[in-house]
């Protein structure tokens, strides 16, 4: 019935001879490893591109046991890793000097009662200095041009001119005798946190403690109108500011419209702000697109933008766009240089001599880098082979750096040559901890759906891996659904620590997934769950019929996020596997659309508002067919998850109660989209690991 297109065995397990093991010692990778693993940041290189600052966490179970600090890595790998801070609190915003011989970043130290931006010489001894002291934080320091001064960002009160007022307005507030929201606006909820009028700014000071800071945005238009905000985060709203080249002003991103973000698309443009003061000014204003994260190359005469098209598709291409800067504002149209690549841009960085734009993309399970002339024309690939996820490509001098890792391999910095795509490890932060765990590299294979579409899967092998054993199949179901299944390791839903105990984890890229070009992804409009249960089928018939270690009568169904509303949509209509196992997985489309803290974006991929006429929010919700679920469930789900609230999981829960189905609930009240305290985190996949043994496993 399918036709498979490509099977590959990849021994790409090359770690180096400081980390091999030989096979008698492997051992079965645990909860343990995955979560205690450092996690390394993306490096930050000194602008002569000899050195990179990185961020390294140290995790622990205990609650205040993880340790974050910065590091320092030579980019000829000749120098020993230094360890610049040792502290229990982290620091974030890495940025240094335009002379190379300081660091700024955000941290809360001592006697903070919110983060401040501290500057660490780099060329001497000494200890890190705050230069910030105003009360609602401040943090992601940019130095300006000459070095001289620093901008950042803070969150404050509406109408606070200063930081006096904005201390009284916060005295004020907690001195009510009452605990209420009172909303004009939508989204009312963010992730994990209710919303407030707080507002981020942009603040300027001498790079110096001691110095006054100064809001720009104080008292503006721009800040009074009831839509503006900064690009979203989970940790905030973001005005991502840039220095213009001759240090007068900020170039910043910005939103108009975040009010009508429950009708229509939220649509971000570029603003200009004098650093002397005064109202900001518009530099972009087409409604045809958003431009976010400005930044400027070495000579000035270019201004780079992250390019995102609106339009009544569910999914767009990511790109960059250029400008040319007059020395006061753009001058002529946008051009998108990355036009002609069917692949979204995930991170870019511009050579010295401004020629060369580096970026990366996710590939067919993989992010590559890739390179293009700033003019635009054709994106290549640096490594049209390469496997595994390079993230944070940065520019250093001649070559370039980044983080690197794969299925087999835990993240490190690399350097990577711009000639071939070739890198070289520049960090071992996790050499002693992967030496001696059995980590077998992820198999890969394609086949050709119903549809006629290339779908592209990996499977995970489990530990002591025998290819004349037989194997149960765990399916894993990635989110999003605009994401991937990668070839990396995951701390939260590893694929290696499921198939551990001795499972074959499959991964489908099912329709919607990222980096298969986009009309790959908008095919999952107005076909949310049905198309992509379909596939998700096939590939794990597929896999069974060419893979002979794969027991095709013992099977379960795995997901989170999209993966969960999957999981239920196989609850719903489907009786194919032994058990399933859901987290925070939508039962109810429209439920879902009504409660969560996004909303248009659904009516673009069903087909209308719930009320009108597409057949999309009844046929293809999992609740239509509440009467058919039959197959025993792990439901799990974070109390405080705001993206897919809570009461999807317990109306999930009451069908299964309702129909009598085995079943077991897990709810994590201080949990938000993710479950990410360690020892609840072992607790989740303890529970799992018991729940695929009762259904899975043979006596």
């Amino acid at each position: 019935m399918y036709k498979i297109l490509a099977i590959t065995f990849c021994g790409f397990c090359l770690l180096s001879g400081a980390i091999m093991a030989s096979e008698k010692a492997l051992k079965p990778i645990s909860h343990e490893d995955v979560w205690l693993m450092q996690r390394v940041g993306e490096p930050v290189p000194s602008p002569d591109g000899k050195r990179v600052v990185v961020s390294v966490t140290e995790p622990s179970y205990d609650k205040d046991g993880s340790i974050s600090d910065l590091w320092l890595l030579s980019v000829d790998g000749k120098e020993q890793a230094l360890r610049l801070t040792a502290t229990m609190e982290s620091e974030g915003g890495v940025a240094w000097s335009p002379d190379g011989k300081k660091i700024a970043f955000s941290t809360k130290r001592g006697k903070d009662k919110a983060s401040q931006i501290y500057v660490l010489n780099m060329v001497g001894p000494g200890e890190a200095v705050p230069i910030t002291d105003i009360s609602t934080g401040a943090k992601r320091p940019k130095w300006s041009p000459d070095g001289l001064h620093i901008a950042f960002e803070s969150r404050v009160y509406p109408g606070a001119s200063d930081d006096e007022a904005n201390k009284a307005e916060k005295k004020a507030r907690e001195e009510l005798e009452i605990n209420v929201s009172a909303y004009e606006m939508f989204p009312i909820r963010q992730w994990d946190h209710w919303r407030n009028d707080m507002q981020t700014h942009l603040f300027v000071q001498e790079a110096k403690a001691g110095a006054e800071a100064k809001d720009l945005l104080a008292g503006s238009n721009l800040v009074g109108m009831k839509g503006f905000s900064g690009t979203s985060s989970r940790s905030g709203d973001l005005l991502k500011p840039a220095w213009s080249p001759d240090g007068n002003s900020l170039v910043f991103n910005a939103t108009t419209n975040l009010n009508e973000a429950a009708h229509a698309r939220v649509i971000f443009h570029l603003w200009t702000v004098p650093v002397s003061g005064g109202e900001p000014t518009q530099l972009t204003a087409s409604d045809d697109w958003s431009c976010s994260g400005p930044v400027f190359s070495d000579d000035g005469k270019s201004l780079y933008c992250n390019y995102d098209p609106e339009n009544n598709f569910v999914y767009n291409l990511n790109g960059i766009g250029r400008f040319d800067w007059s020395g006061k504002g753009i001058r002529g149209d946008l051009n998108v240089i990355t036009s002609s690549f069917d692949r979204s841009v995930t991170r870019m960085d511009i050579s010295k001599d401004g020629k060369t734009i580096y970026l990366t993309a996710a590939d067919a399970g993989r992010s590559r880098i890739y390179s293009v002339s700033s003019k635009g024309g054709q994106v290549k690939a640096l490594d049209e082979e390469s496997r595994g996820v390079y993230a944070g490509v940065a520019v250093a001098g001649n070559q370039l750096v980044a983080r690197w890792e794969s299925s087999a391999i835990p993240a490190e910095i690399v350097r990577v040559k711009r000639s071939d795509g070739s890198h070289t490890n520049l960090s071992t932060f996790n050499a002693d901890r992967v030496a001696g765990l059995d980590r077998p590299a992820f198999l890969e294979f394609w086949f050709e759906s119903d549809k006629g579409r290339r779908i592209h899967n990996w499977l995970a092998l489990p530990a002591g891996f025998d290819k004349t054993k037989k194997y149960p199949l765990v399916l894993q179901i990635h989110g999003g659904p605009f994401s991937s299944s990668m070839d990396s390791s995951h701390v939260r839903w590893s694929s290696g620590l499921m198939a551990a105990p001795g499972y074959v984890v499959l991964m489908t890229d099912y329709t919607g997934s990222v980096g298969y070009g986009e009309e790959f992804s908008r095919n999952i409009q107005n076909d949310p769950l049905k198309t992509p249960g379909e596939e998700i089928l096939q590939a794990a018939e597929e896999a069974i019929k060419r893979y002979p270690f794969i027991d095709g009568e013992r099977q379960v169904a795995t997901g989170a996020s999209y993966g969960g509303h999957l999981v239920n949509w196989f609850q719903a209509t489907t009786t194919h596997f032994n058990a399933l196992i859901g987290h925070a997985g939508l039962v109810d489309l429209e439920g879902q659309y009504s409660s969560s803290d996004t909303v248009y974006n659904r009516e673009i991929m069903n087909g209308s508002p719930a009320w009108e006429d597409s057949p999309v929010w009844r046929e293809q919700s999992p609740s239509t067919y509440a009467g058919q679920f039959s197959t025993p469930i792990l439901l799990t789900i974070g109390e405080k998850d705001f993206r897919v609230p809570v009461n999807q999981t317990i109306a999930a829960w009451t069908y299964i109660q309702r129909n009598q189905v085995p079943g077991k609930l897990l709810v994590f009240h201080d949990a938000n989209h993710w479950v990410m305290k360690g020892a609840e985190a072992r607790y989740y996949w303890e529970e799992v690991h018991a729940w695929l043994a009762e259904y899975l496993d043979k006596n």
